[in-house]
């Protein structure tokens, strides 16, 4: 049978009219004989479970799209909702309400039936109606016994249900500890899930147990399996003479490794050279990785299923054995290796006129590191220079190369999103011990230049080919968030030029380049990344718009990319062997269009728990600082309250409610908070010293307070929380009795407040991790009812699922979201199971502006009380947020009230 899925999809897109039978569908793809007709009703039912196709009631086959139905993936929301992110690239998000989800869970790839907003708007929303596909069948949380059941709650919480856990299945785990389980009974419209604990993690506060959390949460596979071990150990460590054939032997050139100080995976060598007509020789070799990793080889299967190594702050999950990475296919100097080379000329205006790939084997010169090309080109080292002697000259004509690069592509209008990494440094158990800033040096973009180019070329050369290969692409932004993106600027009096059908990426390097060194740089930066599209792997070559390139793919890191790895086997395949037979071609199609979905979907795994164990080591980092003071900006102005960016990178929330001196008007054009009375003003950028009132690591956030009237308070932890209890104008005596109080109102079961931060994704695919912290401020956000409600199980709308004493599953009506555990909910200021109590731990110090009072009046929100823990401000995203607390934000009210400073 010829009929390919390629084949069906482009019929029912063009050809058919209505959604057909099978029988009918065989008539027109002329299938004839049994065994051809079982392969066809086989190829459709894989499309259906793909998603591909739909089958409707009357067996009949079509195009979901035709049909008012997408396929995506759902992303729920810590209160109960969530967005399905549609596969087809360009499409916007579909909302599903929390009643809608038909038992799907975060993670899963579903179908969705759209429907228009029942307001009139322009979001789409919809109702799943089958899941396809589970995102995940484990879930990281923690255990909590309950009479003769237990539930885990969800470290995740895109989760907003708890886990039932039968007496059976908790491998005697503890109250509190961090578990892992396994999900037994899927949850559906009416019943929640359930699952088994599978494995015990330990204590929360243990030494490595949070990171372990986030290994096992996104189920990042620590340990290479044994038949994956044993075929790195065959790999022979020397060359032999059957490895050589058909490559070029450069090991007389000049070639040298420019990397870190710790690496020691070094896939990537370089050369330049002067050519007697003025132009430079560029040379990029790169460790031919894919000729160890044999395709379908129980090497290449467990790396295509990690997709990418992974970058924690205390290790390296590497997407191959040490073996591989750190031996053979590392570029060691004095050393014989095997390379994929790029080698290009390249005018002093930046053009590549001619290029060369090919199969090679290369001995480097050198194992430079950036600190000492640093030096050589920039501090000009009289030691450093001295011992590199010889090679002094080819650093200088790299350094020229690569500002002629760099200028080339700024010209035609690349991208350059500039933001600065951090670096959290830890001890032995893994405590955070500083932050620091990790500065680009002039050897690091030296190299990225180089990467760059060689990455376009390798692209555009097997393009023109015209043979299945994997591209990196970055698709133009989405019109409607370009849109909503000016006019926030307009505010700032800027403005993107010839913005209409089509936005070129240099009208956005011009707002950049004018928004350089002034005070809304920083949030102007981050909201034009975050309205770019996610750069991604496809089989498709249709440009990187951040990098104004027409061609491009990912060649230079085949160690930890499997794209990069996979693509050196076609191209050397193609090179090697010249043109394709049709069944090899249709076999590597279909290879491309799977690896790059993976990839995609594995790079994206990798980034986000990366930032949610960068996040989780800062606000770890500032728990130790409670009370402290710090330099910082405004880079963020809410209604709710001030972003502050530290000078060591951490962000967190001056919440309104600590602006105690006066009513505070957010003023959005000029995106700033103005107090009503004092007119004091706080602007985007302004220079703020602050001290850290709270912190919480559960939550991902940090709050601040402006160092201001300062107050006597004490320091309290409570839950896992660490906050600031104020006491103005009491005896010791009588501010020990009401610490004492408080403590122990706090200890009841309150409802759980939630975390959300806005997830900048990194658009400039430009070789380095930067940008991981765009967008992602962190807020803290209160229960709409202290008291949590009873059955609340943290779902929109109050309404929560819980089990009876039988076992069955029963439902609560509760105000607030709440997780439910038959019937209690817990929040801030639980107190851990076994009667243990909050650690009073710090004695009366002197604090910055604070609320007046450790309640704030009742306000009207939605019908219920506007309260919030005592130790934590609340924060809400959205109109009327902070209306009847402390020091709220009036907007369009004339009525006056009496501030309480």
């Amino acid at each position: 049978m010829n009929v390919r899925r390629e084949d069906l999809i482009t019929f029912m897109e063009h050809e058919a009219y209505r959604p057909m039978k099978v029988d009918e569908l065989v008539e027109e793809f002329n299938i004839e004989g049994a065994d051809d007709f079982k392969e066809f009703v086989r190829l459709l039912n894989d499309m259906e479970d793909r998603g591909d196709v739909v089958r409707t009631r009357t067996n009949r086959y079509g195009l979901p799209e035709r049909m008012n139905l997408v396929v995506g993936t759902l992303q729920m929301k810590a209160r109960g909702f969530g967005f399905v992110i549609p596969e087809a690239a360009g499409e916007p998000d579909v909302y599903v309400a929390s009643g809608d989800m038909n038992g799907a869970m975060s993670g899963d790839k579903v179908m969705v039936r759209v429907e228009r907003s029942a307001s009139g708007g322009n979001r789409r929303e919809g109702k799943i109606i089958r899941v396809l596909e589970r995102g995940t069948n484990r879930v990281v949380g923690k255990f909590t016994h309950y009479k003769d059941h237990a539930f885990v709650t969800p470290l995740d919480k895109r989760f907003p249900q708890d886990i039932y856990i039968s007496a059976e299945e908790t491998m005697d785990a503890h109250d509190g500890y961090v578990v892992v389980v396994e999900i037994t009974s899927f949850p559906t419209a009416t019943r929640g899930p359930e699952g088994k604990v599978v494995e015990v993690l330990g204590h929360p506060d243990a030494p490595g147990i949070d990171i372990l959390a986030v290994v096992r949460k996104y189920q990042l596979p620590e340990e290479f399996p044994e038949d994956v071990l044993k075929a790195a150990e065959e790999i022979s460590l020397d060359l032999s003479e059957e490895d050589l054939k058909g490559r070029r032997d450069l090991r007389h050139q000049t070639i040298v490794t420019i990397d870190g100080e710790d690496a020691k995976d070094l896939d990537d060598a370089v050369h330049v050279k002067a050519l007697p007509n003025g132009n430079y020789e560029l040379g990029v070799h790169i460790a031919d990785v894919g000729y160890y990793v044999k395709e379908g080889s129980p090497l290449d299967k467990e790396a295509f299923e990690r997709g990418t190594s992974v970058y924690l702050v205390d290790r390296v999950i590497p997407m191959l054995p040490q073996r591989l990475s750190n031996n053979i296919c590392s570029l060691n100097p004095h050393v014989d290796r095997i390379t994929m080379s790029c080698v290009m000329e390249i005018t002093p205006h930046g053009e590549v006129v001619s290029h060369e790939i090919f199969p090679s084997l290369i001995k480097t010169t050198e194992r430079m590191t950036y600190t000492n090309v640093n030096k050589i080109l920039v501090d000009k080292d009289e030691e450093v220079r001295g011992r590199y002697q010889e090679l002094i000259s080819d650093f200088e004509r790299m350094g020229e190369l690569a500002e002629i690069l760099r200028n080339r592509r700024m010209v035609r209008g690349a991208i350059d999103f500039d933001f600065e990494e951090l670096k959290v440094l830890v001890d032995d158990l893994g405590h955070p011990t500083d932050i620091v800033p990790r500065h680009r040096s002039i050897a690091e973009k030296l190299i990225e230049e180089f990467m760059l180019v060689a990455n376009e070329t390798v692209a555009e050369h097997f393009y023109w080919m015209g043979v299945p290969f994997i591209y990196r692409i970055h698709e133009e932004p989405d019109l409607s968030k370009m849109m909503d993106f000016n006019e926030f600027i307009h505010n700032f009096g800027y403005h993107v030029k010839g913005l209409g059908n089509k936005i070129h990426p240099r009208a956005l390097q011009d707002i950049l380049q004018r928004i350089d060194g002034t005070r809304e740089e920083t949030v102007i930066s981050r909201l034009m990344l975050r309205s770019m599209r996610q750069a991604k792997y496809s089989p498709d070559c249709v440009g990187h718009f951040g990098l104004a390139a027409e061609y491009y793919t990912h060649f230079t890191s085949p160690i930890r990319r499997y794209p990069d790895l996979s693509i050196h086997r076609i191209m050397r395949e193609v090179l090697m062997k010249g043109e394709l037979s049709p069944e090899r071609e249709e076999a590597l199609s279909d290879f491309v269009y799977d690896s790059s979905l993976q990839a995609s979907i594995r790079e994206r795994i990798a980034q986000d728990a990366e930032r949610e164990v960068d996040q989780m080591k800062m606000v770890e980092y500032m728990l130790d600082h409670v009370g402290e003071e710090f330099h910082g900006i405004i880079s963020g102005v809410t209604q709710f309250g001030l972003f502050i960016q530290l000078d060591n990178g951490v962000e967190g929330l001056i919440h309104i409610s600590y602006l105690t001196d006066d009513y505070y008007v957010l003023n959005e054009k000029q995106m700033a908070l103005v107090g009503e009375r004092t007119r004091r003003v706080f602007r985007l950028g302004d220079p703020v010293t602050v001290e850290v009132a709270g912190a919480n690591k559960e939550e991902l956030t940090v709050d601040f307070q402006l160092v201001a009237h300062r107050r006597e308070g004490t320091m309290v932890r409570l839950g896992g929380v660490e906050s600031v209890v104020y006491d103005e104008d009491l005896s010791p005596k009588a501010r020990r009795r009401q610490i004492a109080d408080r403590l122990e109102r706090a200890s009841e079961p309150r409802g759980r407040g939630q975390s959300f931060r806005s997830s900048g994704e990194l658009s400039d695919d430009q070789g380095r991790r930067t940008g991981r912290y765009s967008g992602g401020r962190s807020s803290q956000r209160r229960s709409d009812d202290d008291k949590g409600g009873h059955g609340g199980n943290r779902s929109h709308g109050g309404q929560g699922q819980r089990r009876t004493r039988n076992g069955d599953s029963s439902h609560s009506a509760g105000r607030g979201p709440g997780r439910s555990r038959g019937g209690s909910s817990h929040g801030f200021g639980e107190v851990p199971q076994g009667g243990a109590t909050p650690e009073l731990w710090r004695g009366s110090e002197e604090f910055t502006d604070g609320p007046a009072e450790l309640s704030v009046r009742p306000g009207r929100r939605s019908g219920s009380k506007a309260t919030r823990h005592p130790s934590t401000p609340s924060t809400r995203t959205g109109s009327g947020y902070g209306e009847g607390l402390t020091g709220g934000v009036r907007k369009g009210s004339k009525r006056r009230r009496r501030p309480n400073s």
